[in-house]
């Protein structure tokens, strides 16, 4: 099993300071994160937004969140409203009426940053929220455990008027059940500060800010393969303890503080070569193959290429072995790159159908291992595999660009 570390630094890029996120595992880098220093993350903040206009014909509704500050919030997201004024949420949208939103996706490439009027409230083990009252599981988690955590909810499940839903979370397959228990109550708490007493509050108040990106990081990461969270910054060092100690007191052992003054962190972990290595769309496979990945305005195209492959074999085994390595290496690159939406990838064409249906299972064996939802969907007749991954945050060369 490859153990994962979750590396937490500070480097100058284009001349800006930047706090950054890596996880790696065996020494590879498989996903970046990175922010300014002087930047505050909004992602998952919840408003007390005012409409500004709705747009029928791209049924969306335009919200203030602030002094200068709008967002974009499609109607299909705001069926289970929560509004400040008593109204109720199976009512038309119309300027002037104040709901509780969310921004669920950052202002990406011009585009206001994406609102939902159905809240999450994320921890460890569980997501609840207000826009599905259901009760539904991750479903990486088995059979066994879903049945076991199933068991722990059958009080919350049994509530008579449950204003709210819950996402079970992979993580939680490893959670005692004094502790799942213990962050239900401190998600219920929050919603009860922020989704019922929030109906109270003044136009554009902040109602939750979320915590910073890096302790976001470590609420998210899966926890069973994790080996170590290292950072050479105290000040970070010092807010994990803290998260540590009151949420999460069994993975305080894996906290270090990194003190090596000779050789920095960032170097350590060749984190200027991951940088670097988003940059270019070519991208060389052991094998002597290479990917060329490429991001246009409607989807992302991910072409397959034999290259240097010098195999004795025939050319369906080259074809093949060169595919299965490629299927790997992609689905790093998404996630390394932060790319989203529709991706369209063309492998090298192979004759045996055993081979493409091989090759369709173990890309899908290898997105499992992606935090951010991403599917499989189908190869077309012209040998296309199409896929998609959810967008949450702008791609990491945007952010690149950005600073």
């Amino acid at each position: 099993m490859k153990l994962s570390k979750l590396i937490l630094t500070e480097m100058v890029i284009r001349g800006r300071k930047c706090i950054v996120c890596a996880a790696a595992e065996e020494q590879k880098i498989m996903e970046l994160r990175l922010e300014p220093s002087d930047k505050k993350n909004t992602l998952n903040n919840i408003y007390v937004g005012q409409i500004e206009k709705t747009a029928a014909n791209i049924q969306a509704a335009f919200v203030r969140i602030g002094d200068g500050i709008n967002g974009y919030l499609p109607l299909e997201q705001a069926k289970e409203a929560i509004f400040t004024s008593g109204r109720k949420g199976d009512s038309t949208l119309r300027p002037g009426d104040e709901l509780l939103v969310q921004i669920n996706r950052e202002a990406m490439k011009g585009k206001l940053p994406a609102l939902t009027a159905n809240l999450n409230f994320s921890g460890k083990y569980l997501v609840l929220t207000t826009g599905n009252k259901k009760i539904g599981f991750s479903n990486k988690l088995t059979k066994e455990e879903s049945t076991l955590l199933n068991k722990w909810l059958e009080e919350e499940r049994n509530l008579p008027e449950r204003e709210y839903g819950l996402i079970v979370r992979t993580n939680a397959a490893d959670a005692s059940k004094e502790d799942f228990l213990y962050e239900l109550d401190l998600l219920k708490k929050q919603y009860q500060k922020v989704a019922v007493n929030g109906r109270n509050r003044t136009c554009f108040s902040l109602l939750y800010e979320a915590e910073a990106f890096y302790l976001a990081a470590v609420r998210d990461i899966y926890t069973r393969d994790l080996e170590e969270i290292v950072t050479d910054i105290p000040e970070i060092h010092s807010r994990i303890q803290d998260y540590l100690a009151e949420f999460q007191p069994e993975k305080q052992t894996l906290l270090r503080l990194y003190e090596d003054k000779l050789l920095p962190l960032y170097k350590l972990y060749n984190l200027e070569g991951a940088i670097e290595e988003i940059q270019h769309e070519k991208i060389w496979l052991k094998s002597g193959g290479f990917l060329v990945i490429q991001q246009t305005e409607a989807f992302v195209s991910i072409d397959v290429n034999s290259g240097k492959y010098t195999g004795k074999k025939k050319a369906e085994e080259t074809y093949r072995k060169i595919n299965l390595e490629a299927a790997g290496e992609i689905a790093r690159q998404l996630r390394l790159r932060n790319l989203s939406g529709i991706i369209l990838i063309d492998f090298i064409n192979m004759q045996n159908p055993d081979h493409q249906d091989e090759l369709f299972h173990v890309l899908k064996k290898h997105l499992r291992k992606d935090p951010v939802k991403s599917r499989a969907i189908d190869i077309t007749p012209l040998h296309i595999l199409e896929m998609t991954r959810q967008k949450i945050r702008r791609p990491l060369i945007e952010e690149l660009k950005d600073l």
